[in-house]
């Protein structure tokens, strides 16, 4: 026991001179930082830009250095070392004799014995620049995450250190050379997985940065390019292994994804929330979120369509009738208008219009815009034909003349209505409800469609837009663009672009003149700060700009998206790197995926390669046993994954009259909550037609302690429905009416699997009978 005990103790010690080292230039970052701040923004351009690059680079360094405040230290590794014998290897290991020590500060020697390697969440170098600790992330850190005993990859004993804040609380160690055993190395721990795996749920998700397995590290390090899909059972870490990848790329392709961003998407503003921390945790603030309810900047959609309709909207051809739509709004009159200029009518024939929409259509450019050579095509056939005709009654005209004519009709009232007639400016919104709210509109373009399909669409006008209506807006917003800019804003934006090749060139100097290469960028510095300081962040400007395109795009619960959505995602990032995470089995929406092929071989073609995740790390035996019977009894493609771990209690099965179904739920959430107490998380899931009732009754019997859907995840009673329990976890489950839930969709069944895999420790089934 003592000799545990010293070795916690100097575990804790070397923690804390890495501590010193953290607070050490955390203050020196902060004094650099302020001592830039204090300087005037005066003199030449470019020293304001060396100003602002080093205030951009100093802001950056502390960000990271606050946000990893906490559990800084991951673990360490022992490598080989070719002079060193067994027992000199085995002191290594327990420390009972560190090597090279001194009196005064065996931390540091531990710190500089070439066999041990610290990994944390951030690298740390010391005062002669030497490596002290080295980023998570970093080749160099590698074997933390992948060695095993049949491929050690040089290591011959590998440490996990359990913190809570600044404090190791614990050590587990994995020797995978037998002969520091047999030299009488003690090692110490049951493992830090079954730790990380058996702990309480909060509401939120943790990064498992320090327990991630091999498995999972080889995937989070795979190459940028292309497509990659991560398919897993529940419970097996897709959610984490993805996240974890963001902040990989985003640390290993710095220079290239900094400016570009990265995308994250996600099934629902729960979800969202529930992974909020993780990539701070990681060091990674710059991450955009977003639902698939919140692609288009202005909509916030979280209703859902009924199941015909939300089937009908995620074909892609929507896109065609979109594109039909928007060509129907382009049509010259049927019969010559007349139009009155300062008291002159003027008969306006139907091949003039027909001419200006036709050579406007040639241009190929989205609507809004190509109405700017409509109008002016069509003006200056209207101003030829009034010349001619004021000539023809005696009138002299000159080319003063002639340009007066036509800012007459520019500016006539009956030339504004015919122009707008035939080609009206649009919004992606207008068009959308006019779709939905014409049905006779609506019948002139899908004359081949089955009458079912197009009553699935009727709506409406003012009704709000749902989760499916997104991806149609977006590709509306491809086909109108936006509308043209004054001339005004045209030099304002020729003047802005100039000011910005000068702020770069400027920017490059500073950097070379710091030796600052690899850390940031010109476009970064000049993207973020000095002048352009009310830009906000890429993530700010990233996420109000439709038309952004990333550098790398996650999508999760990625089956669930049907082919419009994708649209939109390809959109984003045109070079199609992506991580896709999600399990074909668990696809409950009716436009969702059945089959990776069909789903991504039309946008990725054969650019993206599939990698399956194999153990369930969440999921008790039982519970994941329990919900793979119901997965083969309703026919889903189902992925198996080995469970690490036996749950200590069964799943739970009772039966309820309708009448009594509240009370019966209210009777297993206090059965089950004991279990869920003290921090821990219990989640009540439920056909959403019953939410209502069980929330309230839930309310009656526990007060406070209750939630409802995405504000509820941080009370300990949360009710949801299926939908919104997608990718999230909690100690305890209660699952009510799960053939309520299975026929509320077409694809209910997969919904109940869902939700059946959701808990960690304990799962109690309420049936209706």
């Amino acid at each position: 026991m003592r000799v545990a005990e010293t070795e916690l103790d100097r575990e804790r010690t070397v923690v804390a001179e890495l501590y010193r080292r953290l607070d050490a230039l955390r203050i020196d970052t902060e004094r650099r930082l302020s001592e830039v701040r204090a300087q005037r923004a005066s003199g030449t351009h470019q020293a304001r830009s060396e100003r602002d690059a080093f205030a951009r680079m100093y802001e950056d360094r502390l960000l990271q250095l606050r946000d990893v405040g906490a559990r800084l230290v991951l673990g360490r590794l022992l490598l080989e070392d070719a002079t060193t014998d067994g027992a000199a290897a085995a002191d290594a290991l327990t420390d009972a004799a560190p090597a090279p020590a001194t009196a005064d500060a065996p931390d540091a020697a531990r710190l500089a014995d070439p066999r041990l390697r610290y990994v944390g969440r951030v690298g740390l170098r010391d005062d002669d620049q030497r490596s002290v600790l080295i980023d998570w992330r970093a080749p160099q850190a590698s074997p933390f995450y992948q060695a095993t005993a049949e491929h050690p990859f040089g290591v011959r004993a590998r440490r996990h250190l359990t913190m809570r804040d600044r404090t190791v609380l614990r050590l587990d160690d994995e020797v995978f050379d037998e002969s520091l055993l047999r030299d009488g190395a003690s090692v110490r721990g049951d493992g830090a997985l079954m730790a990380a795996v058996n702990a309480q749920r909060t509401g939120r998700m943790h990064d498992i940065v320090a327990t991630i397995q091999a498995e999972q590290d080889r995937i989070i390090r795979s190459d940028l390019r292309g497509a990659l899909v991560v398919q897993g059972a529940p419970g097996t870490g897709k959610t984490a292994v993805a996240l974890h990848r963001a902040a990989y790329l985003l640390y290993t392709h710095r220079e290239r994804l900094g400016k570009a961003g990265v995308l994250v998407v996600g099934p629902s503003s729960a979800f969202l929330r529930y992974i909020e921390a993780v990539l701070p945790s990681l060091g990674e603030t710059g991450v955009v979120m977003r639902s698939v309810g919140d692609l288009f900047p202005g909509v916030e959609a979280v209703d859902e369509d009924p199941a015909e309709a939300a089937r009908v909207k995620g074909m892609t051809r929507m896109a065609r009738l979109l594109a039909r739509a928007v060509r129907s709004r382009q049509k010259a009159p049927d019969a010559a208008q007349t139009v009155d200029v300062n008291g002159e009518a003027l008969s306006v024939p139907v091949e003039l219009i027909a001419e200006a929409i036709a050579r406007a259509q040639r241009t190929g450019k989205p609507h809004n815009r190509a109405r700017v050579t409509f109008v002016s095509h069509a003006l200056d056939a209207m101003t030829a034909a009034l010349a001619a005709q004021l000539r023809a009654n005696g009138a002299t005209l000159d080319d003063a003349d002639v340009a007066v004519l036509r800012e007459d009709l520019r500016t006539s009232d009956d030339v504004k209505v015919l122009l707008n007639t035939a080609w009206l400016p649009l919004t992606p919104q207008k068009l959308l409800r006019d779709l939905y709210a014409r049905p006779a509109w609506l019948a002139e373009l899908t004359t081949r469609w089955a009458a079912a399909d197009r009553a699935a669409l009727a709506r409406d006008r003012d009704a709000p837009f749902t989760i499916a209506d997104v991806p149609l807006l977006d590709e509306a917003a491809e086909l109108l663009g936006d509308p043209p800019q004054s001339t005004q804003d045209a030099l304002r934006q020729r003047e802005q672009k100039q000011q910005r090749q000068r702020d770069l060139e400027s920017a490059r100097a500073a950097i070379r003149d710091a030796d600052a290469k690899g850390f940031v960028t010109a476009e970064r510095l000049v993207d973020g700060f000095a002048d352009r300081s009310d830009a906000g962040s890429t993530a700010d400007r990233a996420g109000a700009d439709r038309t952004w395109t990333y550098g790398h795009v996650v999508v999760d619960e990625a089956q669930e998206l049907s082919p419009m959505q994708w649209r939109v995602l390809l959109r984003r990032c045109p070079m199609r790197s992506f991580t896709i995470v999600g399990d074909i089995a668990q696809a409950s929406s009716v436009a969702g995926a059945i089959d990776w092929a069909d789903a991504l071989d039309p946008f990725f073609h054969d650019a993206w390669t599939l990698e399956q995740l194999s153990v369930n790390y969440r999921t008790p035996a039982q519970i994941a046993q329990a919900a793979d019977d119901f997965a083969r009894a309703h026919e889903l493609p189902a992925t198996s994954a080995r469970a690490v771990r036996d749950g200590d209690w069964p799943v739970e099965r009772s039966t309820a009259a309708p009448a009594a179904l509240t009370g019966a739920v209210a009777e297993a959430v206090r059965r089950c909550r004991p279990q869920a107490s003290g921090g821990g998380t219990l989640a009540v899931i439920a056909p959403v037609a019953r939410l209502d009732a069980i929330a309230a009754s839930l309310t009656d019997a526990f007060g406070r302690d209750v939630g409802r859907g995405a504000p509820g995840l941080d009370l300990p009673i949360t009710v949801l429905s299926a939908r919104d329990a997608k990718g999230l976890e909690f100690d305890v489950v209660v699952l009510v009416d799960p053939d309520g839930i299975v026929a509320e969709s077409p694809r209910g069944a997969s919904a109940v699997y869902v939700a059946m895999t959701r808990p960690t420790q304990r799962l109690a089934i309420v049936a209706v009978g």
